[in-house]
């Protein structure tokens, strides 16, 4: 055989190693509360690492979800069809307790672990994570309806994978969507047109057309609707307690850039069943709870986009050789990984901190709360705004390897911009952070609270702080600034977060290119004189 037909200088697959081998993942979980969930969460690491657990995320998106309007003698059944691979990343997230297990768990830090592991398993598979977001977002949401939470949230919260359209409470667990957004809106949901008339006998009845619902093969789905009392939210079931279909014409899959294994649609109501949730015309105010936990969990999966990235990169360079040596060892390569790893190491530990202030939130910490309303959308605006870039560079590492659907690249790629615009665009969080900032004071001082204890580990960070001080107090254009200021916002408690918590090399190079603006407008601008050896140490080495 010639010596051109034979493989070397090929990185190996990367299977058959621990994706929770993250020291700054690892490091945050046990900081906010959840260190009791390590031991679980490598062992959820070592099966997302698995060659298995990738042929699945693979399959999933290569073999997308039919929709089947009708049965074969004509009656409307509405129904959509998943390949096997995503029903098994369903149980084991569902099985995981990554749904809605974290409402059932009395435990401190059970949001963390729950967060932890969605960043984990995210990694295999980002489509399926859809329908466990919404889930787990579904259940404070319902909360405001009392006699519904009580009905339905042991089954939202249950550890029990159970496919297939039935009345709800004949299933052994549910998984619930939302459906905000209209053709003529989008965010603007004051707009909607869906209307609901009351039935008499304590339902209601929907009509109208939602513009992009993800997950319409769900149980159970938080919609708005304009009631006589206003703008409302109702709790509409796919299946009626009596086991027939309630009204829910799927009327087409969105073909999406990305976020292929993911079912995505249009579905219509007319005269369709649903329950009222909260109060009339406080439709906005319910379901902006479930909003903001989606936004979380964006945040959290661009985190994991991020990180999946960065293993491909530095995998591809420890064992690529070029020009005489490992690639690894180039100097310009390893200014490009480890400008990577930051960004990936300030993402993760970001969004395990509001992960953190959910939980503590969640069982009533006020300060926590008033951090939770800022920070959730800084770390969704900035985490979200950064994934495209990172994969985009990551991909490059790779080479035309790198661009083949068979390297996972491309999939990873176009999933990239997906989280900035689930929940809310870039524009909608900027806004939303000023709008915490006017209304909502005690959010400040909760966020200024956090910065604190960081000030004067590094004097960049400090001077960051007081630019930025002077920036929030500033009221003139503060619209068109909101893209600057909230940039900055989650700059600052990132640099903060890892002058305190961070090995040195890494907080030093931080400051040094966030906060300082020592580097360019690409990723591998760092400045001279760092540690990027100790910083990609911080990526162990991927294998069995």
């Amino acid at each position: 055989m010639a010596a051109t037909h034979e493989v070397f200088n090929q990185a190996p697959p990367l299977a058959g190693h621990d994706v929770a081998a993250d020291p700054a993942l690892l490091a945050a979980t046990a900081r906010e509360g959840a260190a009791w969930h390590l031991d679980d969460l490598r062992r959820l690491g070592r099966l997302a690492g698995t060659e298995q657990a990738q042929r699945w995320g693979d399959e999933a998106n290569r073999h997308t979800p039919v929709l089947r309007t009708h049965d074969r003698y004509g009656n409307r059944v509405d129904e959509v069809d998943f390949h096997p691979s995503w029903h098994e990343l369903m149980r084991v997230a569902v099985g995981e307790g990554l749904a809605g297990g974290p409402w059932a768990d009395p435990r401190p830090g059970a949001h963390v672990a729950r967060a932890a592991g969605l960043l984990v398993w995210s990694v295999v598979e980002q489509g399926h994570t859809c329908p466990i977001s919404m889930t787990y977002a579904a259940v404070p949401a319902l909360r405001h309806q009392p006699d519904l939470a009580a009905r339905f949230e042991p089954l939202l919260t249950g550890r029990v994978y159970d496919p297939g359209l039935r009345a709800p409470e004949a299933k052994a667990g549910l998984l619930a969507g939302m459906g905000m957004t209209e053709k003529q809106g989008g965010s603007d949901v004051r707009t909607n047109t869906t209307t609901a008339t009351p039935a008499g006998d304590g339902t209601w009845l929907l009509r109208g057309h939602k513009w992009f619902t993800s997950a319409p093969m769900n149980d159970l789905f938080l919609v708005l609707a304009q009631a006589p009392g206003g703008l409302s939210c109702f709790l509409v079931p796919r299946v009626l307690p009596d086991g027939t279909r309630n009204t829910f014409r799927i009327q087409r899959l969105k073909d999406k850039l990305g976020n292929r294994s993911n079912a995505s649609g249009e579905p219509e109501f007319d005269d369709t069943v649903a329950w009222l949730v909260g109060d009339q015309g406080r439709g906005v105010a319910v379901i902006i709870e479930m909003v903001s936990l989606t936004r979380l969990d964006s945040s959290l999966g661009s985190a994991a986009g991020m990180r999946a990235a960065l293993l491909q990169a530095v995998h591809h360079a420890r064992h690529r050789h070029a020009f005489g040596g490992p690639l690894l060892d180039k100097p310009l390569m390893r200014n490009v990984l480890a400008d990577l790893a930051i960004e990936s190491e300030a993402a993760t530990t970001l969004v395990l901190r509001v992960a953190g202030a959910v939980d503590r939130a969640a069982r009533g910490d006020r300060g926590e709360q008033e951090f939770a309303r800022l920070a959730t959308a800084l770390a969704k605006y900035w985490v979200c705004k950064r994934q495209p870039a990172m994969v985009a560079e990551a991909l490059e590492c790779l080479g035309g390897n790198g661009y083949t659907e068979d390297s996972g690249m491309p999939r990873l790629y176009r999933e990239a911009p997906l989280n900035g615009i689930w929940e809310g665009s870039g524009n909608v969080n900027a806004l939303d952070v000023l709008r915490a900032l006017a209304r909502e004071p005690q959010s400040l001082a909760a966020y200024e609270q956090e910065i604190a204890p960081g000030l004067g580990g590094d004097t960049r960070l400090d001077q960051a702080w007081q630019e930025l001080r002077k920036e929030l107090a500033d009221p003139a254009d503060a619209e068109l600034r909101a893209r600057r200021t909230v940039e900055r916002m989650a700059l600052v408690l990132q640099g903060s977060l890892l002058v305190r918590h961070a090995p040195a090399a890494v907080a030093d190079a931080f400051c040094a290119s966030r906060l300082a603006g020592d580097r360019g407008l690409a990723f591998g601008t760092l400045p001279a004189g760092l540690d990027l050896a100790a910083i990609l140490d911080r990526v162990p080495p991927a294998g069995p």
